[in-house]
């Protein structure tokens, strides 16, 4: 007789994927993906190593899974900043905001997402990450250029500058050997740099000092 998974089988399954997929992220959340060891995951999540890898092929295929998991939750946080009323370009200053505002207050999430040297399956989802954020600024950016608050330019080429602008900027904030020398007070006090990038993005796209 063929062997037939049960319902009950099916669900203590997907329950063993949720908690590995959970701990993963925990454990990148709070030390990068260079702290997540399979070892360490299986014991947080209670499963043996074996386990894990009879939900995910391998260390990179489970990696990509977290990263497109938390990008997508930036990614759905600026789209809802965009999404909001005002003008091309004060939506795009809000989508700033919002970008750089959680990642300094996630640091090591965002160090992860950004800049940490990562396996190629990883680093595929992150340009694919970057790409997402793109295309949601050259939307806001024509907009601007129809409203005639924004100069009339090349939409995707300065939507793509946009997303290495604010990456590149806050590289140096989020890098560990950075955040572990910062106070407590500092990390709190982040206006200043966040107000920055949104200036130096907002004048070269308008051309206009603010």
């Amino acid at each position: 007789m063929a062997y037939r998974e049960t319902e009950k089988m099916r669900q203590r399954k997907a329950e063993a994927r949720k908690r590995i997929v959970e701990c993963t992220y925990e454990c990148v959340a709070d030390g990068g993906f260079r702290s997540a060891r399979i070892t360490r995951i299986a014991g947080l999540a209670g499963v043996a190593t074996g386990t894990i890898y009879r939900h995910f092929e391998s260390r990179e295929d489970l990696f990509a899974e977290i990263f497109r998991l938390a990008t997508q939750r930036e990614v759905d946080k600026v789209a809802e900043a965009l999404a909001s009323e005002g003008t091309g370009g004060e939506r795009l200053e809000r989508a700033l905001q919002q970008f750089a505002e959680r990642a300094l207050r996630a640091p090591m999430m965002a160090w992860a997402l950004i800049a940490e040297p990562v396996d190629p399956k990883v680093e595929e989802e992150r340009l694919a990450y970057r790409k997402a954020y793109a295309n949601l600024f050259e939307k806001a950016i024509r907009d601007g250029i129809e409203e005639g608050c924004i100069p009339d330019q090349d939409a995707r080429q300065s939507s793509t500058c946009l997303v290495g602008a604010i990456a590149e900027s806050l590289v140096g904030p989020l890098s560990p050997t950075q955040t572990s020398q910062s106070n407590s007070a500092t990390q709190d006090n982040n206006d200043p740099l966040v107000n920055s990038i949104i200036r130096f993005c907002m004048q070269g796209l308008t051309g206009t000092r603010r």
